[in-house]
């Protein structure tokens, strides 16, 4: 798994990416979104069906690509306010990474009482 630095930051592309690019894709989709690929913050991209993952970073000597595919389910994405990335801290990107859904908060109500419902 992951360890990033604690200065280290993570961006994850809101929008679907082609999974069939190399680090050069993902290096020049980086720019495209306005931030610089070379900078060793750690961005995140996910494929249409959200079944594949890529993290691209730079670690001063070179690119570096982890990729993960789900076996069964999806990648849920943070709430997002339109954006076209979201930056999220590492407690984020391992729970999006192992499959929690981080799309809406969710509430759970304990009733004592069963009949109450």
């Amino acid at each position: 798994m992951l360890s990033p630095a604690p200065n280290t930051r993570i961006f994850v592309a809101i929008e679907p990416f082609d999974m069939r690019g190399s680090q050069r894709s993902l290096a020049g989709a980086v720019r495209r979104l306005g931030l610089d690929p070379t900078d060793g913050h750690l961005y995140v991209f996910l494929a249409k069906r959200r079944n594949i993952a890529k993290i691209l970073f730079f670690d001063r000597s070179g690119w570096v690509v982890y990729m993960k595919r789900l076996e069964r389910g999806t990648f849920q994405l943070p709430l997002t306010t339109g954006a076209s990335q979201v930056r999220v801290d590492a407690t984020t990107l391992h729970q999006l990474l192992d499959g929690v859904d981080l799309s809406a908060p969710r509430r759970r109500w304990y009733r004592a009482d069963p009949a109450s419902r």
